[in-house]
């Protein structure tokens, strides 16, 4: 008699094996999209950000280095909380300033949310070489301003000034003009006048966007602030301030530079972060004296070599987009996980690299020797 052997042979469902793993992909896309947004709130992109910043200022010297922060720092007037102007009585350290007595005489501040007008009483102190007024609702500087011939330093930010009067060309001691943060849409054709300018600070008037070609006859200018402003072009008048040494032109709506602006020969350092550039002209080159410009990074294609390669030129590019950043469009795409993991892979070794070599070069290279060759990320 033959023995049957009987085997049990599983059966098995598909259709519940093919559920359990449709579970657990789902489980797993909800586990990166939560350390996604976790990694988008987290302080570690700020942190590479910083770190990318630190190692390219140990490359800088220390006045470079504090101009570069002070540009990255400024936030325009909307962002900023006004700190009220603290006179030596309420406890302001005056034994650093120099200044005695009978030189405060001729200095005049005020400051306060409370004044909305000059005080007449202005009028009768002609002599008066310094005026300091922030942070208050001023609307207009009075016509009377003419009567101080011995104004040089004319300082009115963080006001609410929409218009400069004509007669502040007859100010011809002025060397310093700061009207940041006002409601300014033009300039009058009179400041060119003030041919003893040497310092000129317009930043963050909003709808400023072109400058009188008048003031092309200001040829003692050394500095040049008109950053978040709606300037597209560079104003021809700029171009011709022959003793231009420091401009900063960033956060406006450029989309190019002239190709002559190697006629600011005497200019060392050029903001021009936060713009609408796709190349530089060949001809910022010809600039034999530039030694820093910041430039923001992310549409440029075509720039002059020599702005990479020459050791003296502190060239430094900015980027907009955070490390990790998803458009729309890539939210729900197939593969989205493993292109931005390799994308995020990518930078982390680009940062450890950059960051290993600064090390090396630490002990080794001069600091005369040394140039910016990274690109800052914010």
């Amino acid at each position: 008699m033959k023995l049957e052997i009987r085997r049990d042979t599983p059966v098995y469902d598909l259709s519940l094996i093919r559920g359990m793993w449709e579970t657990r992909v789902k489980k797993q896309k909800v586990r990166q999209r939560r350390e996604q947004e976790r990694l988008t709130q987290s302080a570690l992109q700020r942190v590479n950000q910083q770190w990318q910043f630190r190692i390219a200022c140990r490359k800088m010297k220390s006045s470079e280095m504090v101009e570069l922060q002070h540009y990255l720092e400024r936030t325009s007037l909307r962002e900023v909380t006004i700190e009220p102007y603290l006179t030596p009585t309420e406890g302001q350290d005056t034994g650093d300033s120099g200044l005695d007595v009978e030189e405060k005489r001729f200095i005049f501040e005020l400051t306060g949310d409370q004044w909305k007008e000059v005080p007449a009483t202005l009028f009768e102190m002609t002599y008066l070489r310094e005026w300091h007024i922030n942070a208050t609702r001023i609307l207009k500087i009075p016509e009377f301003i003419a009567m101080f011939q011995e104004l040089s330093v004319l300082d009115i930010p963080k006001n609410c000034i929409d218009e400069l009067p004509a007669e502040i060309g007859k100010l011809t001691q002025l060397r310093e003009l700061n009207a940041s943060y006002n409601k300014l849409s033009t300039i009058p054709p009179e400041l060119g006048d003030c041919e003893n300018l040497e310092r000129l600070e317009l930043t963050s008037n909003v709808n400023l966007m072109e400058l009188p070609f008048e003031l092309s006859n200001l040829k003692k200018l050394v500095h040049l602030d008109l950053a978040e402003n709606k300037f597209i072009g560079v104003p021809i008048c700029v171009l011709r301030m022959s003793s231009l040494q420091w401009l900063d032109m960033s956060n406006n709506g450029l989309k190019d530079l002239p190709q002559d602006i190697d006629r600011l020969e005497e200019l060392t350092t050029l903001f021009i972060h936060k713009n609408k550039l796709t190349y530089l002209p060949m001809s910022l080159a010809n600039i034999t004296t530039i030694n820093m410009i910041v430039v923001t990074g992310d549409d440029l294609t075509r720039l002059p070599a020599r702005l990479g390669n020459d050791p003296a030129i502190k060239f430094i590019r900015l980027y907009e987009n955070p490390i990790g950043q998803e458009t729309p469009e890539q939210e729900g795409a197939e593969g989205e996980g493993e292109r931005e993991g390799e994308r995020r892979l990518s930078d982390d070794r680009e940062f450890l690299h950059t960051y290993i070599d600064s090390l090396k070069e630490r002990d080794t290279a001069p600091l005369y020797t040394r140039k910016v060759s990274l690109s800052c990320l914010l």
